[in-house]
């Protein structure tokens, strides 16, 4: 594991651009430290989204309004998205994407500033089920999760592992996540919440609906986030 070193020293807040050098090439991130952060939230990204994508920029900037420093990382190569771009295999890879995550996670760990906020992921469909694997791996070092529109069954036997509080945020046309979840639910011995948010579609493209997703996130990680030093005062 290897990426550019970061500058702390005159400006710990603002946004950086990420690459994490690992045995298959790199992966890509986009980093951003508001001001007096009370904790560090990793969107994981499999394939079909990216660090770029609309929606997830526009969840980051809403979480980082909440003082929430946010970490959206692709966890597959560039080759390995063309790949699944004609495949469509890697995006269900989730023993790969777990263990890329949990690269991630170490590589925060390392940081001087960052390294310190409390933990917490935000994931969406496969990225939701390699969160749960990661976390479930990771029971001390990650305090929270967030999963929306998640395939939590593709984290099998991991689910009655998971430690950390979980929140499951399904749309309320989406029917079959809403079963999924349910039953993925019904394994786990952590702390779990449902929230179906009303007239939401699986992608959350109705009006409201995304905000309302980054709402109950942001009330999930205020809650479930211990308050420690922050990244940037």
């Amino acid at each position: 594991m290897n990426a550019r070193a970061l500058d702390w020293s005159e400006k710990p807040w603002g946004e950086r651009e990420i690459d994490l050098s690992i045995d298959e090439g790199t992966i890509h991130g986009a980093l951003n430290v508001p001001s007096a952060a009370m904790g560090l939230v990793i969107f994981p990204q499999g394939s079909g989204s990216s660090r770029h994508s609309r929606r997830n920029r526009a969840l980051a900037t809403m979480l980082q309004e909440a003082r929430l420093a946010t970490l959206v990382f692709d966890l597959l190569t560039e080759r390995e998205e063309r790949i699944d771009h004609v495949t469509m295999t890697l995006r269900l890879d989730v023993e790969l994407l777990a263990r890329r995550l949990g690269t991630v996670t170490a590589w925060v760990r390392s940081q001087p500033v960052i390294g310190r906020l409390p933990l917490g992921y935000f994931g969406a469909s496969t990225g939701a089920a390699a969160a749960l694997v990661a976390a479930a791996r990771n029971p001390r070092g990650i305090r929270a999760a967030v999963s929306r529109s998640s395939r939590p069954d593709l984290a099998g036997m991991n689910l009655p592992r998971v430690r950390a509080p979980i929140l499951f945020i399904v749309g309320g046309e989406d029917l079959r996540m809403i079963r999924l979840n349910e039953e993925a639910m019904k394994r786990m011995r952590c702390t779990v919440k449902l929230e179906v948010v009303p007239g939401a579609g699986h992608l959350f493209e109705e009006p409201g609906t995304l905000a309302r997703a980054a709402e109950l996130a942001v009330i999930w990680f205020a809650e479930h986030l211990p308050e420690r030093s922050a990244a940037a005062e």
